[in-house]
């Protein structure tokens, strides 16, 4: 297994996919939604971290939305069991499909 030498803000993969932040940050909050290493947080000052992806993160977290948005329903569903916050959940349903 490669080691790895870089990872990716949270920001720059929601760019990147063009995703939404919030629902980003939202999913990744547990970090069981990917596999372990995937997810690491970055020490950016005395009490401030960040959250990055490693390469696979980012890539496991792009085929779990591809696999999500099969339909709306699948969707919908997804969002509902892995995004805690109604709001965030109310916005990212009213977006159109990709």
């Amino acid at each position: 297994m490669a080691a790895t030498t870089y990872v990716c803000s949270i920001a720059h993969v929601a760019c990147r996919l063009g995703e939404d932040l919030e629902l980003l940050e939202a999913i990744v909050s547990n970090d069981d939604n990917l596999s372990y290493g995937k997810i690491v947080s970055v020490h950016i000052g005395p009490d401030d971290y960040m959250t990055a992806l490693t390469d696979d993160g980012v890539h496991e977290l792009r085929d779990m939305l591809a696999s999500a948005r099969v339909s709306v329903e699948e969707w919908h569903s997804f969002l509902e069991d892995f995004v805690a916050e109604p709001d965030i959940v109310a916005r990212v349903k009213d977006q159109p499909r990709r």
